[in-house]
């Protein structure tokens, strides 16, 4: 069957890889030269299934007021007339229940950890290398606070026998050297020793050059619709001519909605900005060797190779990419209060990308209501972390295959109600 997939993010390279394993005739299309040049080009770094968890929780609500009136706060809104932005801030705020969180929660592990023994799986047939660690993630509480309130996650961890190790002051110390520096400026944290480490571009770069034999990539195409006789998928114009195919797989991210809404599929995708910076080390001994997560201003920090990657912030703003100074000043705190003279910060490079984030927090995997049209997207924050285990399962569903882990949950049709 010749399957089209749209978007050649990480979502996109990997449901066409497999799906080319699968025996498919495959052409991914991408707007961008190359391959991960957009959500994926410079995310935090986190291959983290432990940490999977929807934003939409109890208490959510009272912390984002708290946030907003933080200096360094993770959240940002900046309001404008989008009935999409609105509709789908109420969607979440019905979300923030402890029953919705746990129902969402329990969606998003299953698949979270499924990716990554795919991604094991992946490394050891093809020795994809891509600046990856196995040392696991550290969630750092600086408030005695912070560290009494994580009851209702350690339960769910446990509800899914993932591994984790509740730490001292020492015990962070002993995960992460360079924090013996601050010791004072946190109490504990929660470590997820399955956890891993990669950097997201790469990894998307060379499997797509390692698919390419198999695969054909077009980039630089501006695809304007999908195409369609009433009943189903027949291909996608693009501003070089109609690509005709059996099957097509959106996996566009925060832009998924805006192409699937003329043929009559809405999906609750939003874009929510993310920033990260990437710091040229400086000493070697003053930096992180894994993840930490800095819960206070929910930024992680993350080692890959030579470099860490300082992500964070949920930017509420549409599609707008203006890089905006305030959010650099947040990501500089969290990482040189923690880890200061670790990485060279005036070399630091700054960017932005857009999350396609759904209100209750798992990804839209699967069929849509026009035949032959497939949904790979909304995984927020988690697309690295879901990606291998995503694009596995989407191959499945369209080869007509019963995936190996239950993903009904993650259909758009949990949201038909």
């Amino acid at each position: 069957m010749k399957v089209l997939v749209l978007g050649g993010g990480v979502i996109g390279v990997t449901s066409a890889f497999y799906l080319a394993k699968s025996g498919h005739d495959v052409v991914v299309l991408d707007r961008q030269p190359g391959p991960a040049l957009e959500t994926s080009f410079a995310n935090a770094g986190e291959i983290s299934p432990g940490y999977s968890s929807p934003w939409a929780g109890p208490g959510v609500p009272v912390k984002a007021v708290k946030w907003l009136l933080m200096r360094h706060g993770p959240l940002a809104v900046r309001p404008h007339l989008d009935p999409a932005m609105w509709s789908w801030l109420l969607k979440m705020l019905r979300n923030c229940t402890s029953a919705r969180y746990a129902v969402n929660k329990a969606r998003m592990v299953p698949i979270a950890e499924y990716s990554r023994d795919c991604l094991r799986e992946l490394r050891a047939e093809t020795g994809i290398a891509y600046d990856e660690r196995s040392r696991g993630t550290l969630q750092l509480f600086r408030t005695q606070k912070q560290l009494d309130h994580i009851g209702g996650d350690v339960e769910v961890l446990k509800q899914f026998a993932v591994p984790y190790e509740v730490l001292d002051r020492q015990g962070c110390i002993g995960a992460e050297p360079a924090l013996g520096r601050v010791a004072e400026k946190f109490v504990g944290g929660l470590r997820l020793p399955g956890d891993e480490t990669g950097d997201c571009q790469m990894f998307t770069m060379k499997l797509a050059a390692l698919a390419s034999a198999a695969v054909d990539f077009r980039y630089g195409v501006t695809i304007r619709e999908i195409l369609h006789d009433g009943r189903r998928v027949t291909g996608a114009r693009t501003d070089t001519g109609i690509v005709e195919a059996d099957a097509v797989v959106v996996a566009l991210g925060s832009y998924s909605p805006k192409l699937l809404r003329p043929v009559g599929v809405r999906i609750p995708v939003y874009p929510v900005k993310g920033y990260s910076l990437t710091v040229p080390i400086a000493d070697e001994a003053a930096a992180p060797v894994s993840t930490v997560m800095d819960e206070t201003y929910k930024i992680a920090i993350t080692r890959l190779g030579s470099r860490i990657r300082v992500g964070g912030t949920a930017e509420i703003a549409g599609y707008d990419l203006a890089l905006r100074p305030s959010r650099r000043a947040a990501l500089e705190h969290s990482v040189t209060d923690l880890f200061g003279g670790g990485g060279r910060i005036a070399e630091a490079s700054f960017w932005c990308g857009l999350r396609p984030m759904t209100p209750d927090g798992p990804p839209i995997v699967g069929r849509s209501r026009l035949d032959g049209l497939y949904l790979n997207t909304g995984h927020g924050t988690l697309g690295w972390t879901m990606a291998c285990g995503s694009g596995r399962v989407l191959a499945d569903i369209v080869s007509d295959r019963q995936p190996e882990i239950d993903v009904a949950d993650l259909s758009i049709g949990r949201y038909a109600s």
